[in-house]
């Protein structure tokens, strides 16, 4: 492969790095992270019952199997979550998988994102500042709204971080008619009138209502959730936080564009050697690398598109799950769930083991003539002439407290690591106190809102650099002209907790009262 990385202009970035980083996203980066989801999600995968395999087995996997000892399985574990090598000398016992991962990721998911967050934008003036929060909640919505940032938590959660490139679509004839002229609100003083951007008669103006003006420039606006198995960043050698350039590495299926089919007819001898027929075509690997000056993007190591970046800057949103210093990714949930969840997992098939061995009683007679003829059921008899004849009964499943209580505390420090109770979740089985007012629930919860407090920290920022990036690229591609101040946002967080409508109106009206703008009030009930 013969890369073009001299054309970047980042110091450090040389063919020889780059392809030593693509090898450690593959064998180190990507095994790790298909782990994390497949404990999140548990998916099922079917097979076969093999013969011999006894009457414990069913015609399915689940990968967190991958967890359990081979004593249980009758399967050593490989690599990844659905591979492993057999063992003869084993046998299958009785495998029981209780997710304890997955609803405690989308609890804390449902806690940070379950209502709609607020965007207001904070630019000088009253009509200024409608417009361009209109215009971002339109952007917002476009990309898929409340759903689009539950997915940014969800990822975050289980893989520690997640990255959005903010893009901007621009079709050949879109210009003028695209533009949003700013009769809503003063535009920016400093920014002189261009192609219709400022010209409140222009015909944009004149034929497109606000709304619908807005509502065009908002699906300009391509907000990427970047999967974090490609995501291939290059950090400054002296500053951790700052990215020097961003790759996406990939494979897709090799399209027929006519070159195949050219280079089989080159070669058309060989069918009479071998046949190509059902022989598949490999994927091909594609390397898109982004600075702030230029992007390129490479298909099995050959430079096909290049360009100029006109931003100006890496157009990326780094969101860390949990702050985590000196590392790029940050904290993720599943990881350090991982291990109780194996320990629960594995004691959990250890007693479905012993129930199965020891549910069943069974009965001796003694002395007895026809015994193993009549079955035993309720209001059987039997009749003997054998003073000394006698039915023994053994088996049963008998009390284990020290096995229910080890899994009792497992559960319990999985609550711990995870700062997700069962009560959060709804999952309530008995009286836990006098829950009638806020304050008593925010006490029971406060393990899990204090995480959400910080999270809401973290993800914040990033949904503030999204919005300070989209009014960026259509103030440089000149649909919507903008200050750099101008672009700073304030987010109004919902409760997480159940709140009572009327004493929600009573607080208000009392700051109200007191002297509270009217507009803060509002935006506080979320109007």
């Amino acid at each position: 492969m013969a890369y073009q990385l001299d054309e970047l202009g980042v110091e450090g970035l040389s063919d020889a790095l780059l392809e030593r980083r693509i090898a450690e996203l593959d064998d180190i980066a990507r095994p790790r992270l298909r782990r994390l989801w497949a404990y999140y999600a548990n998916p099922m995968r079917l097979c076969r019952v093999a013969d011999g395999q006894g009457l414990s087995d069913r015609p399915y996997r689940q990968a967190q199997e991958w967890g359990l000892p081979p004593r249980i399985t009758g399967v050593r574990s490989g690599r990844e979550a659905f591979e492993g090598q057999a063992q003869p000398q084993l046998t299958r016992k009785e495998v029981v998988i209780e997710n304890d991962i997955g609803w405690r990721i989308d609890t804390g998911v449902d806690y940070l994102f379950g209502r709609e967050v607020g965007i207001e934008s904070t630019a000088a003036g009253a009509e200024r500042r409608a417009v361009i929060t209109s215009l971002l909640r339109a952007v917002l919505e476009h990309n898929g709204g409340m759903g689009f940032l539950q997915q940014l938590a969800l990822m975050g959660a289980v893989y520690g971080f997640v990255d959005v490139l903010v893009k901007v679509d621009l079709p050949a004839d879109a210009a003028a008619d695209d533009a949003l002229t700013p009769n809503a609100g003063s535009g920016p003083s400093e920014r002189p009138a261009d192609g219709g951007l400022d010209d409140q008669t222009g015909a944009g103006a004149a034929n497109w209502p606000l709304d619908a003006a807005i509502a065009r420039i908002a699906r300009r606006i391509r907000l990427e959730i970047v999967e974090p198995a490609r995501a291939l960043p290059f950090l400054d050698v002296r500053d951790w936080r700052r990215v020097m350039a961003y790759a996406q590495v990939y494979e897709r299926a090799l399209i027929d564009d006519g070159r195949r089919g050219a280079r089989r007819a080159e070669a058309w001898w060989k069918r009479w050697v071998g046949s190509d027929v059902g022989r598949a075509e490999p994927p091909v690997q594609v390397v898109e690398i982004i600075t702030a000056a230029r992007w390129q993007r490479y298909e099995d190591g050959r430079l096909t598109e290049a360009g100029e970046n006109s931003l100006g800057r890496i157009p990326l949103v780094h969101i860390q799950n949990t702050a985590m210093p000196m590392s790029y990714g940050g904290g993720s949930d599943v990881e350090t769930l991982i291990p109780l969840q194996d320990e629960l997992n594995t004691r959990l098939s250890d007693r479905a083991s012993r129930i199965t061995m020891q549910s069943f009683r069974m009965y001796l007679g003694k002395g007895i003539e026809n015994f193993l003829e009549m079955p035993v059921g309720p209001g059987r008899m039997w009749m003997t002439d054998n003073p000394d004849a006698k039915v023994e009964e053994f088996g049963g499943d008998d009390a284990a407290p020290s096995e229910s209580a080890h899994i009792q505390d497992l559960r319990e420090a999985m609550d711990k690591v995870s700062s997700v109770t069962p009560i959060a979740a709804g999952a309530i089985k008995g009286r836990i106190g006098r829950l009638t007012s806020a304050a008593a629930l925010r006490i029971t919860l406060l393990a899990l809102l204090s995480k959400t407090d910080k999270k809401r920290t973290t993800y914040g920022r990033g949904i503030a650099q999204m919005c300070e990036l989209a009014l960026a690229w259509l103030d440089r591609a000149g649909l919507f002209a903008t200050l750099p101040e101008e672009r700073a946002i304030e987010l109004n967080w919902p409760s997480p907790l159940p709140e009572n409508d009327s004493e929600k109106l009573q607080e208000a009206q009392m700051k109200v009262n007191l002297g509270v703008a009217k507009e803060v009030v509002l935006r506080e009930l979320g109007y």
